[in-house]
């Protein structure tokens, strides 16, 4: 038996290290492409500044910190509830050790030169459509509201979805990498007060994604046939030009993908300019 900073190390110790490994390598994948992956980085946050405020005498910080975790760790299975039901449906498959595929970059914006010509197509026919781009934040939850599709992204696609005879037009598409993930599906409504009253809600839902995450997301108005694109809680002005909407989606996701979503916005929704949409520090 080895002996290691002067404890004993067996066979037991070192299957008990590797279990915890695989379990912790699960959990990973569990929240892997969900919101839950900035709650646990929030979490770690809370964990070092616990850890290092005694150390720094600061002791009102420290009992206040012991109070929010112990909430917390009430609050957790509530919060965690779609990860935890999602891990138990995925044990039951066997499917958590799926692997993703990333895409070409190239790909990418071939994708969204594809969503551009879609969404000017259908706001020409006066068809109305709701497009997440997926960013950094993952947005399995929603994709898991509608149909999974998992298909490659291509324009007949798309007009197909949106088709007013299809079941699925009503809902939102997903759109993640080069692929559309998901099709039918529901998105929160904004809890701004909305000024506008030409936005319906499609927009409300476009807006209510981008508050809670990084998403980008094209609308197509059925009413007027105008095409907005909602970041951060913000929804641009009409944008009825198809290069003018490829560059301003190419500028939106262009950022790179491990930064940090924004904060949500709680303030009154106003309509800006496409060029500050796609450059926020404008």
């Amino acid at each position: 038996m080895l002996t290691i900073w002067g404890y004993p190390f067996g066979v037991s110790d070192a299957a008990d290290i590797v279990a915890t490994a695989v379990l912790t390598y699960y959990l990973l994948l569990v929240i892997r492409g969900t919101r839950a992956v900035q709650i646990v980085i929030g979490l770690f946050v809370l964990l070092l500044m616990l850890a290092a405020a005694p150390h720094l005498h600061l002791l009102v910080l420290t009992t206040a910190l012991q109070f929010v975790l112990v909430g917390t760790a009430v609050s957790l299975p509530i919060v965690f509830q779609p990860e935890l039901r999602r891990a138990l449906e995925q044990l039951g498959r066997g499917g958590l050790f799926a692997r993703r595929e990333f895409e070409d970059p190239t790909d990418v914006e071939r994708a969204l030169a594809v969503i551009a010509r879609a969404a000017v197509i259908l706001a020409h026919s006066r068809i109305g459509a709701l497009i997440a781009i997926e960013q950094s934040t993952g947005l399995r939850e929603f994709a898991e509201s509608g149909t999974r599709l998992d298909a490659r992204l291509s324009l007949e696609l798309l007009l197909t979805v949106f088709s007013p005879r299809s079941p699925l037009h009503d809902g939102a598409v997903i759109v993640k990498d080069a692929s559309l993930e998901a099709a039918g599906c529901f998105l929160p409504l904004s809890e701004n007060v909305v000024a506008d009253a030409h936005l319906g809600t499609r927009h409300r839902a476009a807006i209510g994604l981008s508050e809670q995450t990084d998403a980008v997301v094209v609308v197509v108005s059925e009413q007027s046939g105008h095409i907005s694109v909602a970041r951060t809680g913000r929804i641009s002005r009409e944008i009825d030009d198809e290069d003018r909407l490829r560059n301003v989606l190419l500028a939106c996701c262009r950022a790179p993908r491990s930064r940090r979503p924004p904060r949500p916005h709680r303030r009154t929704t106003r309509s800006v300019p496409a060029s500050e949409l796609a450059n926020p520090s404008a």
